[in-house]
């Protein structure tokens, strides 16, 4: 159990490795949302195109604008 609550299931959409870090790109319903993390964490987990995963936000801020 996590203590974060803002978890989002989501559906990757892409990786793309880098050399020490990697970009995920996920689904949440019609929104794009894009995860940096470690290569090292994305191997790990296998994640690859299509995977069910679960988005987990744990900011200490968060911006809004309102155009």
């Amino acid at each position: 159990m996590l203590s974060a609550r803002n978890q989002l299931p989501a559906v990757v959409k892409s990786v793309k490795l880098g050399n020490v870090m990697a970009e995920v790109v996920m689904t949440v319903g019609n929104v794009e949302l894009v995860a940096a993390i470690t290569r090292g964490s994305a191997e790990q987990l296998g994640l690859k195109a299509g995977d069910t995963v679960t988005a987990i936000i744990k900011a200490t801020e968060v911006m809004i604008d309102k155009s």
